[in-house]
C-alpha cells in the first residue's frame, strides 16, 4: 500500500546552494555581426532614399557696424540720379529724383520692371535704385526685384523705408 504522505521523504531536485550560484556565472555571448549589418543597410537606404536639396540663399553685402567713436559720414548722391521704386501688392511705383518728381506707376510684372531698370541705367550714368517695400508688398517681390537689379549690373542700390511722400502716394 502507499505510505502516508509525511512518511515520503522528497528530495530537492533544484536545490540551490549560496555557494553556487556565486561560483557559477552565465557567459552570455552576443554576436553584433548582424546589429552592426542592419545599421549599415539602413543607413545606406536612408541616405539614397532621401534628396538633399541646397538652401536657397542671396548675397547681400552689408555695411560693416561703425565704430561707436566715428563721426557717420553721409554720401551725397544728386537728386537727379535717383531712381525710387516703391513696392505695393500688385503694383509698381517709380519716380526719378527726390523733389517734386513725376511719378509713374505700373503693373508688377518682371518683364515691365526689367526694361524700365535697362532704360534708366543707360539714360543716367551713376543712378542710385532706392527700393522702397510698402507692408503691402510681399518679400518674392522683392527678392525678384534684387534679382533685376543685379542682372542688369545695377551697382548702387538700396532698401530704405517709405518716405511721408510715398505714404501719401500711396493713400491716393
Amino acid at each position: 500500500m502507499i505510505p502516508p504522505l509525511e512518511e515520503i521523504e522528497v528530495e530537492r531536485i533544484h536545490k540551490r546552494s549560496v555557494s553556487d550560484s556565486k561560483a557559477e556565472k552565465r557567459n552570455v555571448n552576443v554576436d553584433m555581426n548582424p546589429m552592426v549589418d542592419l545599421a549599415f543597410l539602413l543607413l545606406t537606404f536612408f541616405m539614397l532614399a532621401t534628396t538633399f536639396s541646397k538652401p536657397f540663399a542671396m548675397e547681400l553685402l552689408v555695411p560693416a557696424k561703425p565704430k561707436e567713436n566715428a563721426v557717420e559720414k553721409e554720401i551725397p548722391v544728386k537728386e537727379s540720379k535717383t531712381l525710387s521704386l516703391l513696392l505695393l501688392e500688385d503694383k509698381l511705383i517709380w519716380y526719378n529724383g527726390i523733389t517734386d518728381p513725376e511719378v509713374n506707376e505700373m503693373e508688377y510684372q518682371s518683364e515691365k520692371i526689367d526694361a524700365l531698370i535697362k532704360t534708366q541705367i543707360i539714360q543716367i550714368s551713376g543712378l542710385v535704385v532706392l527700393i522702397k517695400p510698402h507692408e503691402k508688398s510681399n518679400y518674392g517681390q522683392l527678392v525678384q526685384l534684387i534679382d533685376l537689379l543685379n542682372q542688369n549690373k545695377s551697382k548702387r542700390y538700396a532698401i530704405t523705408e517709405c518716405s511721408n511722400f510715398d505714404l501719401k502716394l500711396i493713400n491716393e
